[in-house]
């Protein structure tokens, strides 16, 4: 057997064991090929991260233990927006061994271990990856077009929205945010299945909060269709900020669901009261959003608004990428970790959870302390976190009493 053969073999192992662990509704999407695609994507962001590492003079920056704070003002960072992209890298490379982490009283200090920097080039994984699976390969022109930016914006030359979201590149997010995309599409996915499988089935009416380019609504469309139950749903009310994605997500869900005649659209600002925004109190039966919610500037203040949109019984229902460990890096923040709204969120809250992707139980006590009640998880992550800590996909629901 070859190396490529060995390792979907042991993922086909690692595929059954996750599997008995999930609802029977999720395990197709899990599978072998969706692990291994996993496991080579983390690879390849790694690799990056190493070239990045070493662009910025931080392999230098760490040679004397430092926190975060002083390897950044060694190499000449921007001590704002470069903290907590920096301090990602220096987790992740700590994950691989390049760094060791001395934790005293003052917080973590970072060093390096021993030895050169390995010489590991990006391409042998992507062209393993277009052999696998070649729907992941546009997660992989995003990780690698932001890579080539991502030194200028550790030094305060570059906003991360302009490297991220420059007219340019309004085409990688068309490619990255789709059900053609096979990271992007499994969140897509379980959402849609979480709503299928909770969506109240007296006729309900759905807003979804930061459409995007609608490939999440799709998703729940398409399983709604595929359960027979389209035609009972009383409305879906597509919302979205940015106008682009408006516009091109409208386009979308017009062309390929016009026999649904109850689509609305409309802008939507998440950080706004909703009701100046047409939302009426007590209007709607779920609220749904895929990886929406994190980037709430006040999470405590959204799940309010939220509550307040549900009518008495309402559910919401939303899908997010989960860090099961604390401090645990996730490859899909060396994207995101350049987004000024995904890096911070209000502090003065009492009890708001830190910007970027949430803990499950974090998620839980947010929820909880914004008055929803039966909060749940699909998968149930809370229950193998210790035994599946890489598992990154939920759907998490809540009812308002």
């Amino acid at each position: 057997m070859t190396g490529r053969e060995i390792a979907l073999a042991e993922m086909s192992a690692a595929a059954a064991s996750l599997g008995a662990a999930l609802p029977r509704s999720l395990q197709p999407l899990f599978d072998a090929v969706f692990l291994r695609s996993w496991d080579l994507y983390d690879e390849f962001v790694y690799r990056l991260t190493l070239r990045v590492f070493e662009a910025a003079g931080l392999e230098a920056a760490t040679r004397e233990p430092g926190s975060t704070a002083e390897v950044a003002a060694r190499a000449g960072l921007a001590p704002g927006q470069a903290l907590i992209p920096l301090d990602w890298i220096l987790r992740q490379l700590a994950a691989r061994h390049i760094l060791e982490s001395e934790h005293g009283p003052g917080g973590i200090r970072w060093r390096r271990t021993p030895g050169p920097l390995p010489a590991l080039a990006p391409d042998p994984i992507r062209e393993e990856q277009a052999g696998l699976e070649p729907s992941w390969l546009p997660a992989y022109t995003l990780a690698e077009t932001v890579a080539r930016d991502y030194v200028r914006f550790l030094r305060g030359e570059v906003a991360g929205e302009e490297v991220l979201f420059s007219p340019a590149r309004f085409r990688l997010w068309i490619d990255y945010f789709s059900n053609a995309n096979g990271l992007y599409a499994v969140n897509n996915r379980v959402g849609a299945i979480a709503v299928a499988e909770w969506l109240p089935h007296t006729e309900a009416t759905i807003l979804e909060l930061g459409g995007g380019l609608g490939s999440a609504a799709s998703a729940v469309l398409e399983a709604l269709d595929g359960a027979g139950r389209l035609d009972a749903l009383g409305g879906y009310h597509f919302t979205e900020l940015v106008p682009a994605f408006l516009r091109r997500g409208q386009q979308a869900l017009q062309a390929r669901f016009a026999a649904f005649p109850r689509l609305t659209f409309a802008a939507l600002d998440m950080n706004r009261p909703f009701e100046p925004q047409g939302v009426a109190p007590g209007s709607r039966s779920v609220v749904y959003a895929v990886n929406t919610l994190h980037v709430a500037h006040d999470l405590a203040f959204t799940l309010g608004e939220i509550r307040a949109a549900l009518a008495p019984g309402g559910c919401l229902i939303f899908s997010e990428c989960v860090r099961m460990q604390p401090g645990q890096p996730l490859n899909g923040e060396f994207i995101f970790n350049l987004m000024a709204t995904f890096r911070s969120r209000r502090a003065d809250t009492p009890g708001q959870p830190p910007g970027g992707f949430l803990l499950p139980g974090e998620w839980k006590a947010a929820l909880e302390a914004a008055g929803f009640t039966a909060v749940r998880f699909l998968p149930d992550v809370p229950t193998f976190s210790d035994r599946f800590p890489r598992f990154h996909a939920s759907a998490i629901g809540a009812t308002r009493p």
